[in-house]
C-alpha cells in the first residue's frame, strides 16, 4: 500500500513513502532547478567538435562552485565526476573522459546541483556540429516524449499515465523505450520514491497527488530497447549499438497539473534543433 507523508515530517532518507511538499518547498526547488537549467543553457555554446567531456565536467563543477552549489553526482556511490555525459549509443551514466567529441555525435548532459538542501536534476541532448537526419529525428521524438509525459501529470491520475503517454508516442514513431531505468522522486533527496516508469498502462503505479516532486526522463532508442552496463559499473549502452537519447525535467505537482522547475531560462529547450 502506498503511503504519503508531509515532507517536513519525513526522515532524510528514502523510506519508500511519497513526500508531499508545500509552496515554500517549491521555491527551494525552483532555485536549485534554475541553477541547473542555467548551466545547461551555458553548455549550448560549449558543445562543439573537439571539446572533451572532461572539459564539460570541469565547467559544471566550476559553474556550481561559483553559485554556492555542489554537483550531486560527485562521489555519489563512488562516481568520481560532476556530470554524466552519454554519447551516441550510451543510454545513460556515461563517464567524462579526455576523448574529444566528434562532428555528428549526439551527447546527453545530465546535471544535478545541490543548492541549499535542494536537488535540481535535469538533462538535455546536444548535437555536435552537423548530425544525421536519423539522429535529429531521434532527438525530436525523445523531447516530444518528455513533453507528453509532463502533460499527463495531474492530481488523481496514476504515475502510469506518464509512462503510457511516452510509450504510445515513441512506438508510434518506430522507436523503443528503455525499461531498465526510470524517473524518480527528487527534492530534499537526490533519488526518492516514487519511481516514474516511462512505459506501461494508465492504471499502473501510485496516485499522483499535489505536492509530489519527481523527474521524468525518458530514454528512447532508435533500435531495440535492450541495454547493458559496461565493466565500469556505470555506463549503460544499447545492446544493438543503436542511437539513444534522453531529456529530463524535474516537476512539482500542483492543484491543476504540474510546474516544470527545470525549464530553460534562455529558451534552449532543445539545443541545436529548430525552435518549436
Amino acid at each position: 500500500m502506498v503511503t504519503y507523508i508531509d515532507a517536513a515530517s519525513a526522515p532524510m532518507k528514502n523510506t519508500g513513502v511519497i513526500r508531499l511538499y508545500n509552496s515554500e518547498d517549491f521555491e527551494g526547488m525552483r532555485k536549485a532547478s534554475q541553477l541547473t537549467a542555467r548551466c545547461l543553457d551555458a553548455l549550448a555554446d560549449m558543445v562543439k567538435p573537439g571539446i572533451t567531456t572532461n572539459a564539460i565536467d570541469r565547467f559544471v563543477f566550476e559553474f556550481g562552485a561559483d553559485h554556492g552549489a555542489l554537483p550531486a553526482t560527485l562521489n555519489y556511490r563512488g562516481y568520481t565526476k560532476s556530470v554524466c555525459t552519454s554519447i551516441n549509443h550510451v543510454v545513460c551514466h556515461g563517464i567524462p573522459d579526455d576523448k574529444p567529441l566528434r562532428e555528428g555525435d549526439i551527447v546527453n548532459i545530465d546535471v544535478t546541483y545541490l543548492l541549499d538542501g535542494w536537488y535540481g536534476d535535469s538533462s538535455r541532448m546536444y548535437p555536435v556540429g552537423q548530425i544525421k537526419r536519423s539522429a535529429e529525428r531521434l532527438l525530436e521524438v525523445t523531447y516530444e516524449c518528455l513533453m507528453r509525459g509532463i502533460a499527463a501529470v495531474k492530481p488523481g491520475v496514476r504515475t502510469g499515465a506518464i509512462g503510457a503517454a511516452i510509450q504510445a508516442y515513441a512506438e508510434s514513431e518506430r522507436c523503443s523505450v528503455v525499461t531498465d531505468f526510470c524517473g524518480h522522486g527528487v527534492g530534499r533527496l537526490f533519488h526518492d520514491t516514487p519511481n516514474i516508469l516511462h512505459y506501461g498502462k494508465e492504471s499502473d503505479g501510485p496516485e499522483i497527488r499535489e505536492g509530489m516532486i519527481f523527474t521524468i526522463e525518458p530514454m528512447i532508442n532508435l533500435g531495440k530497447p535492450h541495454v547493458k552496463v559496461l565493466s565500469d559499473g556505470w555506463t549503460a549502452v544499447t545492446r544493438d549499438r543503436s542511437l539513444s537519447a534522453q531529456y529530463e525535467h524535474a516537476v512539482g505537482v500542483t492543484a491543476t497539473g504540474c510546474e516544470v522547475f527545470t525549464l530553460s531560462p534562455g529558451g534552449f529547450h532543445r539545443p541545436g534543433l529548430p525552435p518549436l
